[in-house]
């Protein structure tokens, strides 16, 4: 906002010295993050500044390159088709990846569709101890990870010994970090889509009636289409809450099941490599490009609600 031309000394310099402490703490937010890109760059292995990244060849991609060749088994062949075969069947992170981006995808489907059913039930004004189970069911965001790994660890070693029967374990399985991860994201769909539901219109749904449409119609036709927007932006933070989760992971997966934050922790404890670094920055770009979407989303849904002036 700009400062009025009536306005007193006094309240210039206040005007002047709260920019300074924005940007000072605009800057303490932003500079950690920001940092990894150009160390991501260096061709030293090392996980500092060094007066050679200004020097010609200082910097370059291969530590990227290395993401891509870590763990195949004739990383310095020819880079034909056998090469990104060999590429896609055996490099470390490339596996992490998939792995990542299939439990991420899978978890996601599940969060965004209980979550939405969630957010739709505890909307409506007649649901009883609506404020308790919103505090269930967001619980997750506020008990520490740790706790719910730790008991998700001991229900999932036998998931039907509460009941005196044997199931079978699913730690160390794709289903069981899938369901994991559904259930800390879950509450991220929740929020946005009951967000979304505070603005609309209940008389629409009473016109959709009135007009001869049953409940399925009404709630594609009518529903859904006013609330998608914060149903994808549910689904974008229950993905990335998925992709970058490594505590739930380190106490659920086993070795089939490694993804990028789970290989990124063992790259610390085993072996100090900037590939890491590469790796964040490629998760920063991924993340500035899903906080867009969400802006982008949430500014669609306010015009479809009729909201101007943000």
């Amino acid at each position: 906002m700009a400062l009025p031309t009536y306005a007193s000394p006094l309240e210039r310099a206040w005007h002047y010295a709260y920019l300074v402490i924005c940007v000072a703490i605009f800057i303490f937010l932003i500079s950690p993050i920001l940092i990894v890109i150009p160390l991501s760059f260096n061709t030293e292995p090392y996980f500092s500044f060094s007066w050679k990244m200004l020097e010609p060849g200082g910097l370059g991609g291969r530590w990227y390159d290395e993401l891509l060749t870590y763990g195949m088994q004739a990383p310095e062949a020819p880079r034909d088709g056998s090469w990104f075969g060999d590429m896609w069947r055996n490099a470390a992170w490339v596996k992490a990846a998939k792995n990542s981006v299939w439990i991420g995808l899978w978890a996601t489907v599940f969060a965004t569709v209980l979550g939405t059913l969630a957010a739709l039930g505890l909307s409506r004004p007649e649901m009883p101890y609506r404020r308790v189970i919103m505090a269930v069911l967001i619980s997750p965001m506020i008990v520490p990870i740790i706790i719910i790994a730790t008991g998700l660890f001991f229900f999932y070693s036998n998931p039907c010994g509460v009941v005196g029967l044997s199931c079978g374990r699913l730690t160390s399985t794709y289903l069981g970090v899938i369901l994991a991860h559904t259930a800390l994201g879950i509450p991220f769909v929740i929020i946005t889509v009951t967000a979304t539901l505070s603005g609309f219109d209940q008389s629409l749904i009473r016109a959709a009636a009135s007009l001869g449409a049953n409940p399925r119609t009404t709630f594609f036709k009518v529903i859904m289409p006013l609330i998608l927007p914060g149903v994808i932006s549910g689904a974008l933070f229950a993905f990335v809450t998925s992709f970058d989760e490594v505590v739930a992971v380190l106490f659920l997966a086993g070795p089939d099941q490694q993804t990028i934050p789970r290989q990124m922790w063992n790259g610390i404890r085993e072996q100090i490599s900037p590939a890491i670094l590469a790796v964040a920055t490629i998760l920063v770009v991924i993340s500035i490009g899903l906080l867009a979407t969400v802006e982008l989303l949430r500014r669609r849904s306010d015009r479809l609600r009729g909201v101007t002036g943000r």
